[in-house]
């Protein structure tokens, strides 16, 4: 949990990003990185498994697209969040994995369940 300092810093952050270039302001750069109604879900099932092909991806997150899907992915791994291993194999075999910048995510993850629990209903 972050301190009333830290927090407190965040929030001038947030109020200094305002007067500037969207560029410049952090949050809004990371919202573009992992925002979006799917790769959090797909960010979230590969911090539960080490690695991960297509189809279980597909299985695990309800609702979504193969298209969606391999958008999300393709542009998870232009953020270097993930990585894509192809095996030259028949069938082809792809499998995904996250970088140390996806692990590096683990606290955001770990702060968002913490917050739903404080105040599910």
């Amino acid at each position: 949990m972050a301190s009333k300092e830290e927090l407190e810093l965040y929030l001038n952050l947030i109020r200094e990003s305002d007067n500037t270039k969207d560029k410049e302001c952090p949050l809004k750069n990371a919202l573009e990185i992992i925002g979006g109604k799917w790769k959090l879900r797909i960010l979230r099932q590969l911090l539960s498994q080490e690695v991960v092909r297509f189809n279980e991806l597909k299985r695990a997150i309800s609702g979504i697209t193969n298209t969606m899907l391999s958008n999300s992915l393709h542009e998870l791994c232009n953020d270097e969040l993930i990585t894509r291993n192809q095996y030259n194999e028949m069938p082809l075999r792809v499998e995904y994995s996250l970088t140390d910048r996806g692990k590096s995510l683990l606290p955001l993850f770990y702060e968002l369940t913490i917050w739903w629990k404080k105040f599910e209903r």
